[in-house]
């Protein structure tokens, strides 16, 4: 397992966007200012940061309200076989929410909330980035 990143879920992407970009200096990945996700990486150094817009992250585990509310972070962790990491990990007690399921055609996913109700994401890379 590896750690892929920390996403932040925010209602207010662009802002947030400009904020991290602009402000703190952060390199985007793909120029996304209106979201629904950018992945933003520091100049030296591996790991980064990303922003996914909440009301997505809600439709996709079905919890959208009036509004969204609730989530502001999420835990990603990249697995190599999603289905199998799932079985495990439901068989010593853990509830999925979402998933395994596809996210995009570069990914599968799986969500769950640890004790406190921290969301986690679960990935399992498809196609890697060219």
């Amino acid at each position: 397992m590896e750690l892929a990143q920390v996403r932040l879920l925010v209602s207010h992407f662009a802002d947030c966007y400009r904020f991290y970009a602009d402000v703190l200096g952060l390199k985007p990945q793909s120029g996304a200012v209106e979201g629904p996700y950018e992945k933003f990486s520091p100049a030296v150094g591996s790991a980064g940061i990303a922003l996914q817009d909440r009301a997505m992250m809600a439709r996709v585990l079905g919890e959208l309200g009036d509004a969204a509310t609730g989530h502001r972070s999420l835990v990603v962790l990249r697995v190599d076989d999603l289905d199998a990491y799932c079985e495990r990990i439901t068989s010593r007690g853990a509830t999925l929410l979402h998933g395994p399921a596809p996210m995009t055609d570069r990914m599968r996913v799986a969500h769950l909330k640890d004790p406190e109700g921290n969301l986690v994401e679960l990935q399992e890379w498809l196609l890697m980035r060219g």
